[in-house]
């Protein structure tokens, strides 16, 4: 048992190496270059009115979850923030910097930069590919996959790459992406103040648990409430850290 998980353990590391080492560096940046240029550079065009659009309207409009609750304007803008800015946004900056020298920052706003067209043109995909579904909205990723390339490679093919793309996000972010995050967590807290990991994890799924229970309605409201001092305490210890060191 311990020698199948030190090769799958090497198995990951290669692959981890060929994937973020070369092709995946060079293919996130370039695609996000290549919208950029396509698309006449939007996220410096177009960012007043995007500023004006989603700060001028936080709390006049409102949207409603499937029970008809209503949720404004910045409780939305919450979530997506939370969902955005997490752990990877401290432990990850501090581990390229350790790797990769202060250089490292550069790449990552020149990478940041880029990758806003990226993220423009995924938005307008799924805009444009959304279905409504019992008066309501749906789309993303699998919907623009299977409904906007199956006239390129045939409706198999796509309906294919949709479905893979649907499982591997669900594996991705509902089992992969949280054990890292809570890991990341757990190993601060342990480091900081000796408390046992797994005590640390078992904590953080049953708080995780109240609140993903309650639905999209307490989602937002708790995010309402956190994600604005996550933001001050964030930006007050990156000036502290640049003001003392």
């Amino acid at each position: 048992m311990v020698e199948l998980l030190g090769l799958w353990s090497q198995f990951v590391a290669s692959v981890n190496e060929i994937l973020w080492g070369s092709v995946l560096m060079y293919a996130l940046v370039g695609v996000g270059l290549f919208f950029t240029v396509y698309l006449g550079a939007p996220q410096f065009r177009r960012f007043g009115p995007a500023v004006r659009q989603v700060f001028g309207r936080l709390y006049k409009e409102q949207h409603t979850d499937r029970d008809g609750r209503a949720i404004s304007s910045f409780q939305a803008l919450a979530v997506a923030i939370s969902a955005q800015v997490g752990t990877g946004n401290v432990a990850g900056v501090a581990t390229a910097i350790m790797a990769g020298g202060p250089g490292a920052i550069f790449w990552m706003w020149l990478s940041a930069l880029f990758g806003m067209g990226t993220i423009f043109a995924e938005a307008i995909l799924a805009q444009k590919y959304r279905v409504e579904v019992a008066g309501k909205f749906i789309g993303g990723p699998a919907f623009y996959i299977s409904r906007g390339l199956t006239p390129i490679i045939g409706k198999g093919c796509a309906k294919f790459l949709a479905g893979f793309f649907a499982v591997s996000i669900i594996i991705a972010l509902g089992f992969i992406g949280i054990m890292v995050q809570s890991n990341s967590i757990a190993g601060a807290v342990n480091n900081a103040f000796g408390l046992d990991p797994l005590m640390i994890g078992v904590v953080i799924a049953i708080f995780a648990g109240l609140i993903f229970i309650g639905g999209i309605h307490r989602i937002a409201h708790f995010a309402q409430l956190i994600v604005p001092l996550m933001a001050v305490i964030y930006i007050l210890c990156a000036l502290a850290i640049l003001f003392l060191y």
